[in-house]
């Protein structure tokens, strides 16, 4: 019976990815995870056969996975594992971010809420009806594809770009930093099943940028220089500098945006796969952007040189 073999085979599987999960501590049971997972891989791999769809699902941050929507469904054994884990790596997250302990503290403890699902709504229809509360964790839009960790930064960065835009227009240079934090990656982990769209795209956006655009991005978002040092370099005023990493920031995104589009991507599935952060993704944005970094630097450096040298022989 081929039927009946299929289908114990696809139970071994599902109980075993269970099992490794360790779902489980947190009273989940093995239909409730096998049941997140199948949600994901319809999402990210439709009408995909039983081995290649077991082979995804396994591929996944499990464990993570497992945490996170326990998180999301309020399981109070899981949120001790969470604060555990990730309370002081979200405030590190932040002060990174803020370069201040308050504001840190501030950003940290309003993601935080977020993820906890604070945020609740009312779901009543029925005029009069008693008013019905729902969890609005922001976890259950974690899907195990990437290390929870990046997750969260992804989310953080995103959180603190929304503050800054809405403060724009008040704040002093020194507060506007790291809008584009997504260029900021460190050495790739290893990824889960990534799209070759997103690498496509970004190759392509970044091709499209003059050598000095991504000589700015690699100076601030890869070397940690300030904007001021930045604007030394180049004889430009700090402000302009400022500008400068809005209008490429913003620019940027908007190209890799339309160059998932056009690779066959909705709006909504290539807004969420550039909120992936890169060090979840194999994308060697460092490699990219520090080549012109160097490039530009030696450049500089030249004209300087041979400036200084003119002007001892004017001397």
């Amino acid at each position: 019976m081929p039927g009946s073999t299929q289908s114990g085979q696809e139970e071994d599987v599902k109980q075993s990815l269970y099992q490794r999960s360790g779902a489980a501590v947190y009273g989940m049971s093995t239909a409730e995870f096998a049941a997140i997972l199948e949600e994901i891989q319809r999402k990210y791999l439709p009408g995909a056969a039983t081995e290649q769809a077991a082979e995804f699902c396994a591929s996944l941050r499990l464990e993570e996975l497992a945490l996170a929507r326990a998180c999301a469904a309020g399981h109070e054994r899981a949120w001790q594992d969470f604060i555990s884990r990730y309370r002081q790596k979200l405030y590190g997250m932040a002060l990174h971010l803020t370069r201040d302990s308050e504001h840190a503290s501030e950003l940290a403890d309003s993601l935080f809420a977020d993820l906890y699902g604070l945020n609740m709504r009312s779901d009543t229809r029925e005029p009069g009806a008693e008013a019905a509360h729902v969890r609005r964790s922001k976890l259950i839009f974690y899907t195990g594809r990437g290390s929870l960790e990046g997750w969260l930064r992804t989310v953080m960065a995103q959180e603190f770009i929304n503050r800054y835009r809405k403060q724009k227009r008040t704040v002093s240079l020194e507060e506007q930093t790291e809008e584009g934090v997504q260029f900021a990656a460190a050495a790739p982990e290893p990824a889960c099943s990534p799209d070759r769209r997103l690498e496509s795209a970004t190759d392509q956006a970044l091709a499209e940028l003059s050598s000095e655009d991504r000589f700015v991005l690699a100076s601030y978002y890869l070397d940690g220089r300030t904007l001021a040092e930045i604007a030394r370099t180049l004889g430009l005023h700090e402000s302009s500098i400022s500008r400068r990493l809005d209008r490429v920031s913003d620019g940027l995104r908007k190209r890799i945006l339309a160059g998932l589009r056009e690779r066959g991507m909705s709006h909504a599935q290539a807004t969420e796969a550039l909120a992936t952060d890169v060090r979840d993704v194999q994308l060697d944005l460092r490699g990219r952007l520090m080549q012109d970094s160097k490039a530009q630097s030696f450049s500089i450096r030249k004209v300087s040189a041979k400036d200084a040298g003119s002007d001892g022989n004017h001397a």
